[in-house]
């Protein structure tokens, strides 16, 4: 157990004290008027904590305050880490981004492609080539999630019992075999689309590993990096550390709301979503790739792998919102390329709010955030625990930073 720490002051940092009085406030608002339960922000500079602010409670009703160690459910934030995991195997040449998924996994041989329709009157046709690995980490390959009731493929997700991406009682081969049985919402590499592809990626390092998800990512990620904190489940004695997960309500507060389970190994390993993490875990995960594969002497990627991961990978250098499906073109994603497993700034001049070109990262469904600003040397992580349904705060927290960083 680690709990993060301040290592220098904002100033000798090169941040403006003022502006972070300005973020701080802002999020402790959302806390006071009931919108979070509580928060902690932390900002580095060149692998040191310049900034660290916890507020509010983990537990509202067990008046059990946010703390520098409280343990935090990151769903999609385990994204970047099942791109790590598969970027090892490509390392070591047991796996290829250019391997049709069929190799490793069989069931997804002979895809078909949505043609037309819908429910019982769906048309198909056989896609022009297979689902490449690279596909599945840019989420391009033609999956979909079954939550987003925009075209008739998802319907087909819900249909099958996938709303919620698994099955219930299914383990991930049982699922990603559920997944196979799908139609492509679109031709692989044809279109961007948010999906339940980790999943897919989480079964094939299985596959090629020949260990189940979490004993790899234990093994070859976890524990070289010191991330004792992070892991499917709880471990012994980290129970009373874990933040409550609420959901946004209609009239705008919050009110608790099951989570993935983490009480015991979990039937179901989502390298989609399934981690639970502490803020000094996910800091030495973001140094590893702001170092370039390597921290503390362990080096898990080579500098061209973590280049790889963190560059934009969609087609001609297409951005998320001209690329994406219909469900994805929102001013949001504009000026927004797509690596592996995390967004990218290609055109600071056309994002939503203030960013510097080459900054990385990505959210989770909990409204949790991290990215990583080469340009200036900086890492931010945003954790809390609502699942919102309009609440925005991320535009906040960019503007916020940015003006951190001008002062």
């Amino acid at each position: 157990m680690a709990g993060l720490g301040q290592e220098v002051e904002p100033d000798e940092a090169g941040l403006d004290a003022a502006a972070l009085d300005r973020l701080d406030r802002c999020f402790a608002d959302h806390v006071d008027a009931g919108r979070l339960p509580g928060f902690l922000l932390a900002l580095a500079r060149d692998g040191r904590i310049a900034h660290l602010t916890t507020y509010g409670q983990r537990d509202v009703a067990g008046g059990l305050p946010v703390e520098s160690d409280t343990l935090w459910r990151i769903y999609s934030m385990t994204k970047p880490v099942t791109a790590v995991a598969v970027l090892l195997l490509v390392e070591e040449g047991r796996l290829g981004l250019d391997d049709p998924l069929e190799r490793h996994l069989p069931a997804f041989a002979n895809p078909r492609v949505y043609e037309g329709g819908s429910g019982g009157g769906l048309t198909t046709r056989p896609a022009a080539g297979p689902i490449r690995i690279r596909h599945l980490l840019t989420h391009t390959a033609g999956l979909t999630f079954g939550f987003y009731h925009q075209h008739p493929v998802d319907a087909l997700y819900r249909d099958s019992g996938l709303e919620y991406s698994v099955p219930p009682g299914a383990d991930l081969a049982e699922t990603v075999e559920v997944y196979a049985r799908m139609p492509l919402q679109f031709e692989p590499g044809a279109q961007w689309n948010y999906s339940v592809a980790s999943n897919v990626l989480g079964r094939v390092i299985e596959v090629v590993s020949g260990r189940p998800l979490d004993a790899f990512l234990a093994e070859r990620i976890l524990g070289p990096l010191g991330m004792a904190d992070t892991g499917f489940h709880l471990a012994p004695g980290q129970e009373p550390r874990l933040a409550e997960l609420y959901r946004e309500t209609d009239e705008g507060g919050i009110a608790p709301v099951p989570g993935l389970p983490v009480h015991g190994r979990p039937r179901f390993l989502s390298g989609s979503g399934g981690l639970v993490s502490s803020a000094y875990d996910f800091h030495r995960f973001m140094e590893m790739l702001r170092r370039g594969g390597e921290l503390d002497g362990v080096r898990l990627l080579s500098a061209d792998g973590v280049a790889l991961m963190t560059g934009n990978r969609l087609p001609g250098g297409a951005v998320l919102r001209a690329f994406g499906a219909p469900v994805h073109q929102e001013p949001g994603n504009d000026g927004l390329g797509f690596g592996f497993n995390v967004s990218v700034v290609v055109d600071p001049s056309r994002t939503l709010a203030p960013s510097s070109l080459g900054a990385y990262g990505w959210t989770g469904a909990a409204t949790t955030a991290f990215w990583v600003d080469p340009a200036h040397e900086l890492t931010v992580q945003f954790m809390t625990q609502v699942r919102p349904r309009t609440l925005k705060v991320f535009p906040q927290l960019r503007r916020l930073v940015s003006e951190a960083l001008a002062g």
